[in-house]
């Protein structure tokens, strides 16, 4: 049954600011290495699982919004121009629902009365970035303007949508990251923005490895981020998210999840994911506790 919230009256409580996943290969890190870009606080760690695709379609964002109702997620990534992207945001406002926002350069936009023009400007990045699984190692100076536009679009969205601008930003198949978004500095600075994939040394090669450092290096100078990022799946062998759970005792984790998937969904919702993680607790926002607040 649909989640339709009844009105905007509560914006106080608004937090500060697949398998048919062709990128899938993006997915696969397992366990890190320990980041050589950034002083892990020596506080507590922070546990973040953050739910992706808010907005994307009613069915997802119910599914996200019952898993933070569980106490099973800590946060969403918002998409906007999307077909629940409307009826997101105002459950999101009304309920706290902490979200930021989920860049979109290769999926069509579903909402109606998309503006012409970004749906053109969309095409072609989808087209370029979709074409070849390394495009967004690539910087295309022929689509500067359109990755400026269509991005500009969508932060201008999420102001409408949140009356607030996006404390974090993040990417739809983790296109954020191409070198068109990053060469150009397109990603707001001072925000929190989704780091690569960690891995452990020797999980893949040299020059695989050497890029995702010098992409992270180059977020770092101008973004706050995690120490840790992994997807929750694959759920199996155990040890591998046992492991993930103890690096959130002295550092920032984040995990990324899509529950519109029945497994990671019935993970977070039947209890496992709470007999998992044991004393550490999963965060009821996302938060960086080594970041100074802005």
């Amino acid at each position: 049954m649909a989640l339709v919230p009844q009105t905007k009256q509560q914006r106080g409580l608004y937090p500060p600011a697949m398998s048919s996943d062709p990128f899938i290969s993006l997915r696969e890190p397992e366990f890190a290495e320990r980041p050589s870009d950034q002083q892990i606080s020596p506080r507590a760690g922070v546990l973040i699982i953050n739910a992706d695709d808010w907005g994307s379609n009613s069915e997802t964002t119910d599914r996200i919004f019952e898993c933070v109702r569980h106490g099973a997620v800590s946060s969403a990534s918002a998409m906007v121009f999307m077909a629940d992207s409307e009826r997101a945001a105002e459950l999101a406002l009304e309920r706290g629902v902490d979200v930021g926002l989920h860049l979109n350069f290769t999926t069509p936009f579903t909402a109606q009365q998309v503006p012409a023009q970004l749906v053109r400007h969309q095409q072609l990045l989808m087209r370029f970035l979709r074409g070849n699984p390394l495009a967004r190692t690539v910087f295309h100076p022929g689509l500067h303007r359109s990755f400026k536009y269509v991005m500009t679009a969508q932060l201008e969205e999420f102001r409408r949508l949140f009356d607030s601008e996006p404390a974090r930003i993040d990417g739809h198949h983790h296109m954020h990251l191409c070198a068109n978004v990053l060469l150009a500095d397109l990603l707001p600075a001072g925000t929190i923005a989704r780091r690569n994939f960690s891995f452990q040394s020797g999980e893949k090669s040299v020059a695989n490895r050497l890029f995702r450092k010098i992409v992270d290096n180059k977020l770092a100078k101008q973004h706050r981020l995690t120490d840790y990022f992994f997807s929750l799946p694959p759920l199996e062998p155990a040890e591998r998210l046992e492991r993930i759970v103890g690096l959130a005792k002295r550092a920032a984790v984040e995990v990324e999840t899509h529950p519109v998937n029945p497994e990671e969904y019935r993970f977070l919702m039947d209890g496992r994911i709470f007999n998992l993680i044991g004393e550490v607790p999963i965060a009821s926002s996302y938060r960086l506790p080594h970041c100074k607040p802005s």
